[in-house]
């Protein structure tokens, strides 16, 4: 990582005006009547200057406005040298000066110390939930992930793909709960997949491997039992790669949705099972549904961070309302124009984290 400088850089531009300012109080401050003192504004130019500068140059002008101050007692007063009303308001300026030069300081320390958390938080963004490949086999694919968190880069939202020798394996999820422990789930989650998808050539074995390293996460040595309490949504997909429907296994997850010629369309789950976790207490027998997946479609799966994303009325974000008229193929530009629409509806800031995937099949080339 390059160093650099955390805190704000000093705009010379900028500074010409606490300098000007204390130019113009000093002059007018001199040439006023005796009985008008204008010195106590001078604390107004160290005051500001921390908006656009740093230390040194907040402690430059600070520097300045007490030698100001100075110049000006010296001169309306050249028999006394200092009053003692221009001692206590020189004093006051070193006071504040020093104030704002320490929080400075502070503020780019803090600054170095965020930077250097939100570079970790990217690299295990990267090493956790890697981005997806923008082609996998025929398809072409993009990921979005929107955190919470405002310093966050990654929650409890997960998504990965595999290939397989006849088609690509897909799978979306939300760890229930939040902070690291929702991290470290969907961590497990996602290495079980990776090791899994491309090994289990039946997707309920897939499904059901991935239920069970779940639930042994839950019993790990020195933890107590997490039983009801921890649990993951996911849908798994498993898409030919030479058409034909796509077989999917939904885990208490929200329905994908297909967008064929501007008509979305939400795909019919029959028989969910439980979330990921749950699969010992319920015993699951897991269901496969299947839906057609044309050249041409989009096929999107998300979390609920997307559909229960609320606008200042608290309405909820309408997914296939917003999407309704999309006919584009580039996923990453259906991921930018989406992100930007969702952000608007929620005023810039969710109150869950939100992830989204995008399938593409390309149409096929006319004859």
């Amino acid at each position: 990582m390059s160093e650099r400088r955390a805190g704000p850089r000093p705009r010379w531009a900028l500074v010409a005006v606490p300098i000007a300012w204390i130019v113009a109080v000093s002059v007018i401050d001199i040439l006023a009547p005796p009985d008008i003192h204008l010195g106590p504004l001078l604390v107004a130019a160290p005051a500001i200057t921390p908006s656009f500068g740093g230390p040194r140059t907040v402690g430059l002008v600070a520097a300045l406005a007490v030698v100001a101050q100075t110049l000006i007692g010296v001169i309306r007063d050249p028999d006394d040298l200092l009053s003692a009303n221009h001692e206590a308001q020189i004093i006051a300026l070193i006071l504040v000066g020093a104030s704002l030069v320490v929080f400075c300081v502070l503020r780019e320390r803090r600054a170095k110390e965020l930077t250097q958390v939100r570079y970790v938080s990217e690299v295990a963004q990267r090493v956790v939930l890697p981005p997806l490949p923008g082609r996998l086999g025929p398809l072409r694919a993009s990921a979005l992930y929107l955190a919470a968190e405002a310093e966050a880069r990654i929650g409890g939202d997960l998504y990965a793909a595999a290939r397989t020798t006849s088609g690509t394996r897909l799978i979306i999820g939300d760890v229930q709960g939040k902070g690291m422990a929702a991290v470290n789930d969907a961590a497990l989650l996602l290495g079980a997949f990776r090791v899994a998808a491309h090994r289990r050539s039946d997707l309920d074995e897939l499904v059901t491997y991935l239920d069970r390293s779940v639930c042994w996460d839950l019993t790990e040595p020195g933890e107590t039992s997490r039983y009801g309490e921890t649990f993951i949504t996911a849908t798994v997909l498993d898409i030919p790669d030479r058409g034909g429907p796509v077989r999917m296994i939904s885990c208490g997850h929200p329905p994908p949705v297909v967008l064929r010629d501007g008509r979305p369309a939400t795909v019919d789950v029959r028989r969910p099972a439980p979330p990921l976790g749950l699969g010992e207490l319920a015993h699951p027998r897991y269901h496969v549904d299947s839906f057609p997946f044309e050249p041409g479609d989009l096929l999107l799966l998300y979390t609920d961070g997307v559909t229960e994303a609320r606008d200042a009325t608290g309405a909820f974000y309408p997914l296939t309302d917003r999407v309704t008229g999309w006919r584009g193929s580039d996923p990453d530009v259906f991921l930018d124009r989406f992100r930007r629409d969702l952000l608007r509806h929620v005023g810039g800031h969710l109150n869950d984290d939100a992830a989204l995937v995008v399938v593409t099949r390309p149409a096929l080339p006319p004859e």
